[in-house]
């Protein structure tokens, strides 16, 4: 489990570094996503090492979103404040999310030769 979680951690490392060095505008944690991606696409064996450990991270991913849960809690005087504005923007983005996924999509088809 030393191994693989090194693997996952030092990918995020190195994206962190990457995104700060050059400045770029992409949080070091997508940079380091892209990385394992390619390395493992590289390398056979490490999807097979690394997938054990992912399980249990995203088995347990849920406690991730207790800290936020109580943030939202300690804040109700600023979420009664803001309430509208935040629901506006939340559904706004998710809306802006989807009709990107979908233009993506749609775009990736057409490139591919899927006319439907």
């Amino acid at each position: 489990m030393i191994w693989p979680l090194s693997i996952l951690l030092g990918c995020q490392l190195a994206g962190e570094a990457v995104s700060r060095v050059l400045g770029l505008p992409v949080p070091g944690p997508v940079i380091g996503m892209v990385l394992l991606l390619v390395l493992m696409a590289g390398h056979r064996r490490v999807p097979e090492t690394v997938a054990p450990t992912a399980h249990v991270i995203l088995g347990n991913l849920s406690l991730l979103f207790v800290p936020a849960g109580v943030g939202i809690v300690s804040q109700l005087d600023k979420v009664a404040q803001y309430g509208f504005g935040l629901l506006a923007a939340l559904l706004g983005s998710t809306v802006l999310a989807l009709a990107a996924g979908v233009a993506t999509f749609r775009g990736v088809a057409r490139v591919m030769g899927d006319r439907r």
